[in-house]
């Protein structure tokens, strides 16, 4: 298959040898995201960016890490024009919002729906229009169009370049977070013969690795047993990390991000 944009840099992933390509990929698209949005891009200072970033903001994860990443100014630059619409707006919001009555009874409650309508009823037009605002993230958008276009390659790949299937067979499997995209996406991308050894190679391999990962943990555990003081940590002086990525995905032992 012509190598493009996506094709190398998905080859790449598989060839890591990481707990699950897609985490490898998503690192990246985040550190690019970084680079680009603090680094030496600058894009917080083209007015087009900046347009985005006031209207939609930063998620809290990614704000974090955006202080450590650094460059402090840059931030600030960003946190000044996003505080001066943001604060226009949540005035036109406050002094269009007027409490509500409270209730001479309260509805007993009885189940857990119970509680969702309750509070799903009792939210404020001003509560519901702050908590949209938490949902929405410049980086976070900016980060699933790119990964939305991994998949896309992933599956068509998986469709035509046998040597790219191989790949994915022999690696270390996926994350169950990525994993779960995976088998929602193959029913829609995938027919006849091609889906159903798609399924057969796919569960195989996540039954090995997650095995492995099993027998990892268990092994870092028996190493504190004094009879096994001597004996070889074989694969599990990282097992406890690797163990939390393929389970929820992502690099727990990873320091953060910063400007280079």
């Amino acid at each position: 298959m012509k190598e493009t944009l996506y094709t190398i840099p998905l080859m790449d992933a598989f060839k890591a040898e990481d707990e699950c390509p897609f985490c490898y990929i998503e690192r990246k698209l985040e550190q690019d995201s970084l680079d680009y949005i603090l680094g030496s891009a600058s894009a917080y200072m083209q007015s087009d960016i900046r347009e985005k970033t006031n209207r939609l903001g930063f998620c809290r994860a990614h704000y974090r890490r955006m202080f450590q990443y650094g460059n402090t100014l840059g931030n600030a630059i960003m946190l000044s024009s996003y505080f001066k619409e943001l604060n226009e707006e949540l005035q036109k919001k406050l002094s269009g919002t007027k409490p509500g009555k409270p209730s001479l009874f309260r509805r007993k409650k009885s189940a857990p729906e119970d509680d969702a309508s309750e509070d799903q009823s009792s939210n404020t037009a001003l509560s519901s229009w702050i908590r949209r605002r938490e949902t929405d993230c410049f980086l976070c958008g900016k980060q699933k169009d790119t990964y939305r276009r991994y998949i896309d390659t992933f599956f068509m790949m998986v469709r035509s370049d046998s040597d790219f299937y191989q790949t994915m067979k022999h690696s270390k499997g996926f994350c169950l977070y990525h994993f779960a995209d995976l088998i929602g996406e193959a029913d829609s991308r995938l027919n006849g013969r091609q889906l159903e050894d798609f399924y057969k190679d796919l569960f195989a391999l996540m039954k090995e690795n997650m095995n492995r990962i099993e027998e990892d943990v268990d092994w870092f555990i028996d190493k504190f047993d004094y009879r096994n003081r001597d004996a070889d940590w074989k694969n599990s002086r990282d097992a406890v990390q690797r163990a939390m990525q393929k389970l929820c995905g992502g690099y727990p032992a990873d320091p953060p991000y910063k400007a280079k």
